[in-house]
């Protein structure tokens, strides 16, 4: 339990506990947030002791339910939202009581009386939670390191490079180690007798048409109301609030509800100075058009390259370019505030990504396409040329007739690199067992949907919240985004695509949202992300990057073969920049994961953990 302790250190700084009964301990690393006392402490015991929880997350409506509870005689101790879990589970059971949560959490609860676990992760997945459960014995925690550190990991997970290797990340489907699984977002895993059970208590209602048809005029409306409550709510905290601030309207209009709100934060912003991927202009702009506080941190090519800092932040490896821009802003802002407030997850419900676009188009050729067409071109479009216009035009008519398979091929970076030799033995194996299949060609008819189910399971759940997570949290930040709020998202997601996509422009609804509260000019940007341009750094990057891969890993284990990655005897990239940083970003992290675990072991000298079930998880309380 020590190890899995320490290895939650950097995300819990401000306390540690353990409880046990017969068999079982709990442990827990704080993150202060509400109560900053030690009445917070925890693990948090019911009055009898014979309940106990471990929480990480924030229920921004707890003060309600601890009302409610305290009508029915209910005592409370402390001031914060973990409290009302013991008292909540004791009223209404775990069903009803996750039901009435909202906010982000995962959390761990034992029963000693019913002898039961529950493991509890919130409906969109932002707080994580791994498990571990064989020959009847039960561990988890807040990352698969620190299962790994209490011995419940077991050997690398071929599945889980390659995803890594295709995406940059690892999805929710797959965890980086054997024997380690991912409460799903949304669901309840219960232990008892030695065996685990999972029930979902939430879906995402994708694309449900609303009771009565919603106007685009009425969704930019309502949408303000959920937004104006969902930062009220957000803004509620024992310590400093700051916000994250990019050039774009989603983390604009968080802050212009900060301040129609009345709410006093400092909105920070990275900046990356002279490159077209810089937002510190149109930041600085949109701060002094809400008359907030600014700040911008700074980071370029000309940085030391801080891979360790992105591997020993994220417990699998991690590739995600604006990570290091979130690792910078996060380094900078916790000594002046510990609750942050971003605009993650507005792309995401609003639909403000290109592809969302580009699939509602090819669904609509898709429903019209006659299926004459539609097989003839399945059998004649290898031969009709990639370039130029054919090339978007092509890649249109595969979406709207093989619908996601199509999507799925033109993912990832592992095509060209097989082609020239690049990829490992180890790869391609794993790579014979992930093959699509035959493309059907009437699956465009549905693309749209499918490729919101997509998107919904692998970048955003898998990429865009860890990214926030790992980074803020490794400098004991708790990051909020509004836009995350489960309310909404059950409201926005009712909404017609033609709606939330009005006349073609992407994110529509809370740009016009934008034009009214903030400015024309704002609503108007193009969206460039918040982030890094590692692609085009790399180069710079590349006599830092060589000497690491030289004695490789990667190479020694069938990953990669090393030497293809460079042409002879010229240096020059022999596959994508973006693949370089892939292998050097994966290299780094077996070599952290290997110096972490002999660490480890010098410093506890401990067998491994026998105890079951075992919990090390963080708490922002």
């Amino acid at each position: 339990m020590q190890r899995m302790l320490a290895a939650l250190a950097r995300r819990g700084p401000d306390d540690a506990g353990i409880a046990s009964w017969d068999g079982v301990v709990l442990g827990h690393r704080r993150l202060a947030i509400f109560d900053l006392s030690p009445l917070g402490h925890q693990p948090m015991l019911s009055r009898d002791g014979h309940v106990g929880v471990v929480f990480n997350g924030a229920i921004y409506n707890f003060k309600e339910l601890r009302e409610d509870l305290a009508k029915k005689g209910y005592a409370f101790k402390s001031r914060t939202d973990t409290e009302v879990l013991l008292h909540g589970y004791a009223e209404w059971g775990m069903l009803e009581l996750v039901r009435r949560l909202r906010g982000m959490f995962a959390f761990g609860l034992w029963d000693d009386h019913r002898r039961s676990l529950f493991l509890v992760r919130d409906r969109l997945g932002v707080k994580p939670l791994v498990f571990s459960a064989t020959n009847g014995t039960m561990a988890f925690a807040s990352t698969t390191r620190a299962l790994r550190a209490g011995g419940f990991a077991g050997t690398i997970n071929d599945d889980a490079i390659l995803e890594f290797m295709r995406y940059g990340f690892v999805t929710d489907d797959q965890a980086v180690y054997r024997e380690v699984r991912k409460v799903p977002a949304g669901a309840i895993i219960q232990w008892k007798n030695g065996e685990w059970s999972e029930r979902r208590y939430w879906e995402l209602p994708f694309l449900e048409e609303a009771e009565k048809p919603v106007s685009f005029q009425e969704a930019v409306e309502v949408a303000e109301d959920l937004l104006l409550e969902s930062v009220r709510l957000r803004l509620e905290a024992d310590v400093p609030v700051g916000a994250l601030l990019s050039g774009g309207i989603d983390s604009a209009l968080v802050c212009w509800a900060v301040a129609r709100l009345g709410g006093k934060v400092t909105a920070f912003t990275v900046g990356t100075p002279g490159d077209e991927w810089d937002e510190s202009r149109d930041a600085r702009r949109t701060a002094q058009l809400l008359g907030i506080d600014h700040q911008i941190v700074n980071i370029s090519g000309n940085h030391d390259l801080k891979v360790d800092e992105l591997v020993s932040a994220y417990s699998e490896p991690f590739a995600c370019e604006s990570a290091l821009g979130m690792l910078r802003v996060s380094h900078a802002m916790a000594e002046n505030v510990k609750v942050l407030l971003t605009g993650d997850g507005g792309d995401d419900l609003f639909l403000g990504y290109p592809e969302h676009l580009n699939m509602w188009i090819a669904e609509r050729i898709g429903r019209r396409l006659p299926e004459a067409l539609a097989k003839g071109w399945m059998s004649c479009r290898n031969i009709v040329p990639r370039k130029g216009v054919f090339r978007r035009a092509a890649a249109l008519l595969d979406y709207s007739t093989a619908g996601i398979d199509a999507v799925r091929e033109k993912e990832g970076e592992l095509g060209e690199c097989r082609q020239k030799g690049i990829l490992g033995h180890r790869t391609l194996h794993a790579l014979r067992d992930h093959s699509n299949g035959a493309w059907v060609h009437n699956s465009g008819r549905r693309v749209f949907r499918d490729f919101l189910g997509l998107h919904q399971n692998t970048r955003f759940i898998g990429q865009y919240l860890p990214k926030v997570d790992g980074a803020t949290m490794n400098y004991g930040l708790e990051a909020r985004s509004p836009f995350l709020d489960h309310v909404m998202w059950e409201w926005g997601s009712r909404l017609a695509p033609d709606v939330r996509l009005h006349r073609l422009k992407l994110k529509a609804v809370l740009r016009e949202l934008t034009r009214r509260k903030i400015s024309p000019e704002v609503a108007d940007r193009k969206k460039r992300g918040f982030g890094v341009p590692v692609h085009r750094w790399i180069r710079k990057w590349q006599p830092t990057i060589a000497p690491v891969l030289k004695e490789s890993c990667l190479q020694r284990d069938g990953w990669v073969r090393i030497e293809r990655l460079w042409k002879e005897p010229s240096q020059d990239l022999n596959c994508s920049p973006t693949f370089l940083w892939y292998a050097y970003v994966l290299e780094s992290w077996f070599r952290y994961e290997h110096e972490v675990s002999e660490s480890v072991m010098r410093q506890f000298q401990l067998e491994p953990c026998a105890t079951k079930p075992g919990l090390a998880l963080e708490k922002l309380a």
